[in-house]
């Protein structure tokens, strides 16, 4: 399969053999979330949405560091602006719900996303990393809801996301605190899957993902739609998903094709653990 580049921004997107990796390139500002990386978001998630392709998203960061959160120099330069609806509370809002629409997207892509955690995840990184199905991450990387250190609230899903990892009560500490989680009590918490040494970090990230190319994209996105909205959904209501996503699974090609290789005796297209052994 061929692979490209595709250059963003503030990002870069790499795909190579159904894996797509985007990249945080400002090492410099410590990857913040700048104006053009939200739309580099965006656009990535354009280009992954409509390449069937691709069956898994990996996000990284570059230089030590996923992401910083936001992007406090273009803040200030909100401040400095001569017209005071820059930085009216509306103006803020409609930013947020730009944010919001490709976050969305992200959140509820139908293949798996792995972010790649090296080094600080703060603030609005942290986010991006919450929006993630996994969490891989070095062993380096930390993790910090960092918005009450600048008065804001936590962002970016934060709200929805955290309290659902951790529970409550921790949601309720590393927000009003700010305080840093390093990676081991961050996997002790249920927010890290594997930790990494930082030098091997992005070649596991890679192998991780390649496991899920064999996998059946069909009932992988039914699945996690059905998940992801879980918490809010009464039992009934997920016993009726669960009937029309089988419906629909068990429509596609792959369903077919996985009994009889069943019945043949021979071994499944997707095996995880073989997958694992293998990489």
């Amino acid at each position: 399969m061929q692979s490209r580049q595709i250059p963003l921004r503030h990002a870069m997107l790499a795909i190579s053999d159904g894996i797509a990796e985007f990249t945080h390139q400002r090492p410099d500002v410590r990857n913040a979330l700048s104006l053009a990386l939200r739309q580099d978001y965006a656009d990535m998630l354009e280009a992954v949405e409509t390449d069937r392709s691709i069956r898994a998203l990996i996000l990284t960061g570059s230089g030590g560091s996923f992401c910083a959160g936001g992007d406090l120099k273009s803040v200030q330069s909100l401040f400095d602006d001569p017209s005071a609806a820059a930085s009216a509370p509306d103006a803020m809002r409609r930013r947020m719900q730009d944010i919001h629409a490709w976050l969305r997207r992200l959140r509820d892509l139908e293949i798996p996303v792995i972010a790649a955690v090296d080094g600080p995840a703060a603030g609005a990184g942290f986010s991006l990393a919450l929006a993630a199905d996994f969490v891989l991450a070095s062993e380096r990387a930390s993790f910090s809801m960092a918005f009450v250190r600048v008065g804001l609230l936590p962002d970016m899903g934060a709200l929805y996301a955290l309290p659902r990892a951790v529970g409550l009560t921790l949601a309720k500490e590393l927000m009003f605190t700010g305080r840093r989680m390093d990676v081991k009590e961050a996997r002790d918490r249920g927010i890290v899957h594997e930790i990494h040494p930082a030098e091997a970090l992005a070649d596991a990230a890679r192998r991780f993902a390649a496991r899920f190319r064999e996998a059946p994209r069909e009932g992988l996105a039914l699945a996690k739609r059905a998940l992801n909205g879980s918490f809010e959904t009464s039992y009934e209501t997920m016993l009726a998903l669960e009937a029309q996503g089988q419906a629909l699974a068990s429509s596609a090609p792959y369903y077919r094709e996985a009994v009889g290789t069943f019945l043949r005796g021979e071994p499944p297209r997707f095996d995880w653990d073989r997958a694992a052994r293998q990489a």
